[in-house]
């Protein structure tokens, strides 16, 4: 097919770009002709008023999301701030505890524990002011006996404790929750435990409830005072005892001493033992109230001090001596080792239910038993029994018997066949019994 012309004014009207046209010039070539595009200007506009643009933000943008290196920041600093309140509560409660050991840096009367003072002339460990500023000058404080010792030391009986367990007669210093509040550190530190049980009161001085004082601390049982057995006591009998009652009673001690203060019987035994183990421990006699701790701890001084000077050098400010409970009103520490480690007199444990809580302090002397027991079995044919009395034991035994006991006790048999037997021990101070139907 042959090729069809078009004219150039059709093709403007095809073509978006303007064609010049010339008339003078033959079309001869089509190439020779070039197209030119105008080029692009640009232009600014500037507002003379500013405008708010607002953008909606796509999804994902905004406050990024924490990373795991935040959440490991942030539980480190709470971590942090845990344990800072929790050091602060144990600091606070380390304090508490030991309150004892800080109250016991101040100077005491070395016979009954009580705090030095030069206020009130009546009270336990005063002291006047001109021997308290001498003694203080040459630092001898912890080498003062206080007045109040000093009076019992010469036998007055003078009382300082009252409350639940304590004791009517003169001034009451203290309660007994006050003293037994003083040992309650104890059961928070190391230490090996002496508890002494007096043989003449046995259940009564047991403190079944020792563990609550000791805590956790090893236990050596020492019974007291088996110088007051009569002289036909069979010792091993009586150790077979205490041991089976220990047993039944559910404490767990190390081992188990009859001894006498006064004539030293096992006391080198107990010393063998604290010496084995001690390991380095403090040492504390621990028991009720009068049941012989000050007198046991002179008899461990004067056994020790045999083998050891730093136990002779302490028998010179040794706690004092009495009848009246409630002697010792503070801990007592005492230099006896000389591998270190103290030895601690306590204040004893007050009980309600002791026979020596509800007698006046002037009448205990006379009922604490200074010499052996004596005893009586009913019933007997002794001076002060008459026929009448004895045919009718004999027949009908001890039912309806009432025996009077030194004007104190009165003790009613309500039943009792007359192969019955009741035996009676009593201190020299008593008056013999009486019998009477």
């Amino acid at each position: 097919m042959a090729p069809k012309l078009v004219a150039l004014s059709s093709l403007s009207s095809l073509c978006p770009f303007g064609i010049p046209h010339y008339q003078n010039s033959a079309l001869t070539n089509l190439n020779t002709y070039k197209f030119h595009t105008p080029k692009p200007t640009l232009i600014l506009c500037k507002s003379t008023e500013p405008q708010t643009i607002s953008v909606s933000k796509p999804d994902g943008y905004g406050a990024a999301a924490p990373t795991r290196g935040d959440i490991y920041l942030q539980r480190q600093q709470v971590v942090a701030a845990s344990s800072t309140v929790l050091a602060t509560t144990k600091k606070k409660k380390k304090k508490k505890d030991k309150i004892f050991n800080v109250s016991n840096l101040a100077p005491c009367c070395y016979g009954c524990g009580a705090p030095l003072h030069t206020s009130e002339v009546d009270a336990p460990g005063y002291v006047d002011q001109e021997t308290y500023d001498l003694k203080k000058k040459h630092h001898q404080l912890r080498k003062i006996l206080c007045g109040r010792c000093r009076l019992l030391s010469h036998g007055h009986m003078i009382t300082a404790v009252g409350g639940n367990g304590g004791y009517s007669g003169g001034k009451q210093f203290v309660s007994a929750e006050e003293l037994r509040e003083k040992l309650s550190h104890l059961r928070h530190e190391k230490a090996l435990i002496v508890k002494l049980v007096d043989i003449v009161d046995f259940n009564g001085s047991f403190l079944a409830r020792v563990r609550d004082l000791a805590g956790a601390n090893p236990i050596i049982f020492v019974i007291t005072k088996v110088d007051l057995l009569p002289k036909e006591t069979d010792l091993n009998c009586v150790g077979d005892w205490v041991v089976d009652a220990t047993m039944k009673k559910k404490l767990n001690v190390l081992s188990v001493h009859l001894t006498s203060s006064k004539s030293l019987v096992g006391i080198s035994g107990v010393v063998s033992e604290i010496q084995k183990e001690k390991k380095g421990r403090d040492v504390y006699i621990l028991g009720s109230a009068n049941v012989g701790k000050s007198a046991f701890i002179n008899a461990l001084l004067n056994t020790m001090s045999y083998k050891d000077p730093i136990a002779a050098s302490a028998r010179k400010y040794k706690p004092i001596q009495s009848a009246v409970p409630g002697t010792t009103l503070g801990p007592i520490p005492i230099d006896a080792f000389l591998s270190g480690g103290k030895l601690y007199d306590t204040p004893g444990v007050h009980l309600h239910h002791r026979q020596a809580a509800v007698i006046h302090a002037e009448d205990l002397p006379t009922l604490a038993p200074q010499s052996r027991l004596r005893g009586q079995a009913f019933p007997s044919s002794g001076p002060n029994l008459d026929s009448q009395m004895a045919d009718r034991m004999r027949s009908s035994g001890l039912s309806g018997l009432s025996i009077f006991w030194g004007g104190l006790v009165r003790i009613d048999v309500l039943k009792g066949s007359p192969r019955d037997l009741f035996d009676i021990l009593w201190t020299q101070g008593v008056a013999n019994s009486h019998s009477a139907y």
